[in-house]
């Protein structure tokens, strides 16, 4: 997993690629708790290139959730609907997705916690003020 951290538009952006599991989540809650603890109180989490999710993953996003919450800040997550054809399903990863829907998107709902995150299909919906989050 590659985890990045950037910034754009006034937003700490927080770039996940691979897999967001047991091994990995660590990284992703450090950045936004390093973003938190810099006064920072507008995060994104770009999920766009994340291909698997177990529970601890979930559970560093909403706990993500919880402390934005409670700093009064500002959290959106990046999650395509749709994986794009042939992007990003590798050998590694060939269930990644089932009749092109994203593996993040599917693990939230299925747990019944998508509604909880205010999702945006790409990075310049989640970094636009005017935008309006996907419907849960």
């Amino acid at each position: 997993m590659l985890v990045t951290q950037a910034e754009r538009d006034g937003w700490v952006v927080v770039t996940v690629a691979g897999e967001m599991d047991l091994i990995s989540s660590p990284a992703v809650r450090q950045k936004v708790h390093d973003a938190v603890a810099e006064g920072r109180r507008s995060v994104v989490l770009d999920l766009a290139d994340v291909r698997f999710c177990d529970s601890s993953g979930v559970g560093v996003l909403i706990g993500a959730r919880r402390l934005m919450r409670s700093c009064a800040g500002r959290l959106r997550i990046v999650l395509p609907e749709e994986v794009p054809v042939g992007g990003g399903v590798t050998a590694g990863s060939a269930g990644a997705a089932v009749g092109g829907e994203a593996h993040v998107n599917r693990v939230l709902a299925a747990l019944g916690v998508r509604r909880l995150f205010e999702v945006y299909p790409d990075l310049d919906a989640a970094t636009d003020d005017t935008a309006r989050p996907l419907s849960a």
